[in-house]
């Protein structure tokens, strides 16, 4: 079975992407079977972006999605989305793809399940 979560907020100032990376740990800790796959659109592909330094005891987006890529989740973010923000040439967090629309209605007609944030 497989998991497709899809993420559309920026990595800090709401917990979207912080809970959807905490749903995708919990899937994998389970290890239910399930593929996970990530998907980054609109601003949350700063999630993607390597270096993040946040406070200490302050989540962190950057080691989360890594940890998510270490235990088999494919993760892709939006090309279009990066270069609207300038993000296209920018350091990713290894494993992490740019990607297309289309990747993306493929991963959602082939996915059993579908979790927006």
């Amino acid at each position: 079975m497989g998991i497709l979560l899809i993420i559309n907020d920026a990595p800090y100032g709401t917990e979207k992407a912080y809970n959807a990376l905490r749903l995708a740990m919990t899937l994998q800790k389970e290890d239910s079977g399930e593929s996970v796959q990530v998907f980054l659109l609109a601003d949350s592909v700063g999630c993607a972006l390597a270096g993040q330094k946040t406070p200490d005891g302050y989540y962190n987006i950057e080691r989360m999605l890594s940890s998510v890529i270490r235990k088999g989740a494919q993760v892709k973010a939006c090309g279009s989305c990066a270069q609207a923000r300038g993000m296209a040439n920018l350091d990713l967090i290894a494993g992490v793809e740019l990607s297309t629309m289309k990747d993306l209605a493929k991963w959602v007609s082939e996915a059993d399940n579908v979790v927006t944030f």
